[in-house]
């Protein structure tokens, strides 16, 4: 090319521009040496690396091209440019939640207990990571990794403290802290143990106000185990108030009175006084009169004057008294002497006397008849635990001559064993009633002995030479023990109350008068109980039973027990209740496995040899291996209800085996060829759900299997569920008690039948049969007892439970109290 002019010339060799092509991209390029084409590339507006951190263009540059209009101007060939954006770390750590909260269980070590995060807005690796997480609140026993995880360094107690606050902090790998701490908070939540939960150990009561409710906001924490029953005992215990309970303090005369009992009764033990002094040398407990209680500790008694004993009792009257007593010393207990009637002088016939004697109450009674040779029952038995323990209970004997009937606290005993005697013979001697011993009017000398065979003691009663009663005799005159009048067998124990009435026996609503509490359990709202819930209390008020099924019912009607004392003045002091709670816990019927009926079924094949095999005759029984083709379990009795029952059998279990299943409110089948080995795998993964099982009574399925197409069948494997919805109370009520099973086999009957009735005309040689076996005994477990579940579904407390002893499960035992406000109560 020729050059027009140096002018011209010279502009094609200058560069004048550069271009660039992309999609907006914030640069440009300025030429800042044309001659040597040097140039900038800079930009056009602010970048930010948040936004895009690199940017990828194509740029170009012209020459000023020819002529003096510039035209025909050449371009270079494409060059890419690359930039990459540079970050500032501008954005502090800002956390993704406003709030972290989490709940441990006292007395574990986490590994996490949870994971805050936060997050940074710069672009670069260096600014946008967080390279450090903080605790900012000092001295907690928390700790945080660089990942974010919280973790407790020691064991944490509900009771020490239930929560706790920290800050948090983040850091980015640029050391920029986050604007704003974070709030972390850990809930600590005690071990859970199953019991009631939710009382107040202490409940005042003031006198006047009704019942008052014990238990408002208390319920029964099973910590996830399942329940199908639940029987709860409160007792109120008030054996040390009074004699066993707060009553009337009216006399016993005026409450008798009130009760409507007859008034020919006689009072034994009066409160002295002039005219009632025959008890002034008895040992007597302080309080008022209405109150008066004598203690006979085996050295009291008194003489009931003869112008206050009852001359004729007839064939009905009654005895009654409170009583405390305890067991009696010593290996041979000897007759402890409530009352007695005996002679006053020269001999020691008993007439009538009620004693203890080795914690059994004996009632002796022989009377004047004209047959003297004839037998009549003389000595009544009962043997009752109330006798010797130690507490106060009401004692009524009403005698309708010959029978005699107990009553101990309102509620009737027969006597266990009844003993005749010969009757008393007629004589013109005085008797003596004495209360806590029994007189000995005996004047027996020693020449009375010398008869060889039968003795007269007495001048009345033949006894036995070799009987033990004579040799208790002649012992009691060697030592000097015989010929002054004297008291024996002494009582040991507290009397109150002691009255006899002739004439007439007393009603059992008299009798229940007599010993009623004014205070005790009651339950408010009975009809909104549910109607599952049953309850009973004892006669006193002092024990209730409340039973039931459903554990939200036995919640709200534990609520609903209350706390009544009906006296204007009642005794103060403290009342303690004990809960005594027994729970049946249930399989989980409910549960999304369910139960598994044939969890431990076997299938086993054998064939018969009675044919021929090659020309000999082996018989015999050989077990094979074979295919079967299909497996049916039918439900016995009423279809499966499809709103709240099923047997079904999960996919899963189906896997990798050439079977099928199809199910119906009438039973589930099981079909495909395969070996007996997977249908024994799928047929044990079978699963019996019923979200009701409190309206179960039993369900009944029957297994069969086939082989060659139903040619051959198995035996007919029956097979019964069922829910025990009452059981019987266990005694040791602090164990777990026995098992009891759920499930239960219950026919087998034929080991094989075939579908042809020609089949044994026509059998093969090996006749094969397909025999369904269970093992073991198909059980779900269900315990019966004291309420000592442990909380199975939490698996990090098992994980934990060789870290944690202190945290076994066991009933909180502690005692709730009523006390009634003594502020409120005046003197009576």
């Amino acid at each position: 090319m020729d050059c027009v002019g140096a002018f011209v010339c010279g502009r094609l060799w200058e560069i004048c521009s550069f271009k660039i092509y992309g999609q907006d991209a914030p640069f440009e390029a300025v030429v800042l040496n044309r001659t040597s084409g040097e140039g900038v590339l800079r930009a056009s507006s602010p970048v930010d690396c948040e936004s895009q951190k690199e940017y990828t263009f194509i740029i170009q540059a012209y020459d000023c091209g020819a002529g003096p209009s510039g035209a025909d101007w050449k371009k270079s060939h494409k060059a890419v440019v690359h930039i990459q954006v540079d970050d500032v770390n501008e954005f502090s750590p800002v956390f993704r939640e406003p709030l972290y909260k989490a709940s441990v269980t006292e007395g574990k070590i986490y590994d996490s207990i949870l994971q805050v995060e936060a997050w940074d807005q710069d672009c670069s690796p260096q600014y946008s990571q967080i390279c450090i997480y903080e605790i900012v609140t000092a001295g907690t026993p928390f700790a945080i990794d660089r990942n974010g995880n919280i973790r407790n360094t020691e064991r944490l107690s509900y009771d020490k403290q239930k929560s706790y606050k920290i800050m948090v902090t983040a850091f980015d790998c640029g050391q920029k802290r986050a604007k704003e701490d974070v709030a972390v908070h850990i809930d600590v939540k005690p071990v859970c143990k199953p019991g009631w939960q939710g009382w107040n150990k202490r409940v005042d009561y003031e006198p006047g106000t009704g019942s008052r409710q014990l238990f408002p906001k208390m319920h029964l924490e099973t910590c996830g185990g399942l329940l199908s029953g639940v029987k709860a005992m409160v007792e109120l215990q008030t054996n040390h108030i009074g004699k066993g309970c707060d009553r009337e303090t009216y006399s016993e005369k005026s409450l008798q009175k009130l009760c409507g009992a007859a008034s020919s009764s006689t009072d034994l033990l009066p409160a002295s006084s002039p005219a009632t002094n025959w008890t002034a040398s008895l040992l007597t407990d302080s309080g008022r009169d209405s109150d008066l209680i004598y203690r006979f500790e085996g050295r009291q008694a008194a003489n009931i004057p003869d112008h206050v004993v009852p001359q004729n009792l007839t064939d009905q009257f009654t005895i009654a008294t409170w009583m405390k007593h305890g067991p009696s010393p010593g290996l041979r207990a000897e007759k402890e002497t409530l009352l007695c009637n005996s002679d006053k002088t020269e001999m020691n016939r008993h007439h009538y006397s009620l004693y203890v004697h080795n914690c059994r109450l004996v009632f002796l009674l022989r009377r004047d008849f004209t047959q003297v040779d004839t037998f009549r029952p003389a000595e009544f038995h009962w043997k009752l635990e109330q006798i010797c323990d130690k507490e106060w209970h009401y004692y009524v004997i009403n005698v309708e001559f010959p029978a005699v009937t107990l009553f101990v606290d309102g509620v009737t005993y027969e006597p266990y064993l009844v003993t005749d005697d010969w009757p008393i013979q007629t004589a013109k001697i005085d008797t003596q009633l004495t209360v806590g011993a029994c007189w000995q009017g005996s004047s027996l000398s020693a020449d009375m002995l010398k008869h060889p065979c039968m003795i007269h003691i007495d001048r009345a009663e033949r006894v036995d030479a070799s009987s033990p009663m004579l040799a208790a005799t002649v012992a009691a005159v060697l030592r000097g023990e015989v010929g002054t009048p004297r008291f024996t067998q002494y009582f040991r124990g507290s009397l109150s109350g002691l009255t006899i009435r002739p004439g007439r026996i007393e009603t059992q609503k008299v009798i229940s008068c007599l010993q009623a509490c004014k205070e005790g359990l009651d339950i408010n709202s009975l009809e909104s109980l549910a109607k599952d819930i049953k309850f009973h209390f004892n006669p006193a008020q002092s024990v209730l039973v409340v039973e039931g099924e459903d554990l939200d019912s036995i919640n709200t009607a534990m609520t609903k027990v209350s706390y009544i004392n009906s006296r204007q003045f009642p005794t103060s002091g403290l009342r303690r209740l004990h809960i005594t709670t027994t729970v049946q816990p249930g399989a989980d019927l409910r549960g999304p496995l369910g139960v598994a009926p044939f969890k431990e079924l076997q299938i086993t094949s054998t064939v018969t040899k009675g044919d021929s095999f090659g020309g000999s005759r082996r018989p015999g029984v050989m077990e094979l291996m074979h295919n079967l083709d299909y497996c049916d379990v039918l439900v016995i009795g009423d279809e499966l209800n499809p709103e709240r029952e099923s047997l079904e059998i999960h996919h899963s279990a189906l896997l990798g085996k050439h079977l099928d299943a199809t199910n119906s409110t009438s039973g589930i089948s099981i079909y495909g060829v395969d070996s007996m080995a997977h249908y024994e795998q799928a047929l044990r993964q079978l699963r019996y759900r019923n979200q009701r099982p409190v309206t179960l009574s039993e369900r009944r399925f029957r297994l069969t299997c086939s082989e060659l197409n139903g040619r051959y069948t198995s035996n007919e494997f029956n097979l019964e569920v069922s829910v025990l919805h009452h059981s019987a109370p266990v005694e040791h009520v602090n164990h777990m008690a026995a098992q009891a099973p759920f499930m239960r086999p219950v026919h087998h009957p034929l080991m094989m039948h075939t579908l042809n009735s020609h089949m044994s005309g026509s059998a093969p040689p090996a006749a094969t049969a397909v025999i369904v076996v269970c093992i073991a005994a198909l059980v779900v477990i269900v315990v019966i007892g004291v309420y000592r579940i442990h909380a199975t579904h939490q698996e990090g407390s098992r994980e934990d439970e060789d870290e944690v002893k202190e945290t076994e499960e066991d009933w909180d035992n502690s005692a709730l109290t009523i006390t009634v406000n003594p502020m409120e109560v005046r003197i009576d």
